[in-house]
């Protein structure tokens, strides 16, 4: 089974999205995360918008600045490497990264082999370099548009999905 994203909600620079491709085989899942830099929940400046607030998100994100408890905030909002895999069967929760494990770097290859292979068959534009057509669609909900750009220019936006809490209060680099 193949899987992807590019762009769910709001949040990040540009309205840019998080695009991602993966193939789920044999109990074995293997993610390639095109742009890493990017933070995958939204930016934390503005609420990483998308993820719903709630109590369960508020304590997550209050884990960020306990060294002790960090963890959780890195597996739930942190960054993400630019490959991933993980194995459903061992870890359901995918919570251990194999994919710079010395002994599942051919299964890596071979999993990312044929989801490419796979994806190209499919036209998918990212498969082929045109990965930023993507990037230039307009953020579907008009009154959003641009929302990190002038969120950060001090306009008052109001992202009813999440709470004022979990908006970072400067931009963070983590």
């Amino acid at each position: 089974m193949l899987i992807g994203q590019e762009r769910h909600d709001i949040g990040r620079p540009h309205d840019w999205g998080y695009p991602i491709r993966g193939i789920v085989k044999e109990d074995m899942l293997c993610l390639t995360n095109y742009e890493p830099s990017r933070w995958p929940a939204c930016n934390p400046e503005t609420g990483y918008l998308n993820c719903d607030g709630g109590p369960t998100k508020t304590a997550v994100l209050a884990t960020r600045t306990n060294p002790s408890q960090r963890k959780f905030w890195e597996l739930c909002f942190g960054k993400r490497p630019g490959e991933e895999l993980y194995d459903l069967k061992q870890d359901p929760d995918c919570l251990n990264n194999l994919a710079d494990s010395p002994q599942h770097q051919q299964l890596k290859h071979e999993l990312t082999e044929q989801m490419i292979a796979e994806l190209k068959a499919q036209e998918d534009p990212r498969m082929f370099g045109r990965g930023e057509v993507f990037e230039k669609y307009p953020y579907a909900e008009t009154a959003l548009r641009g929302f990190y750009e002038r969120f950060m220019a001090g306009e008052k936006l109001t992202a009813g999905w999440v709470n004022p809490t979990d908006f970072a209060p400067a931009p963070i680099d983590d």
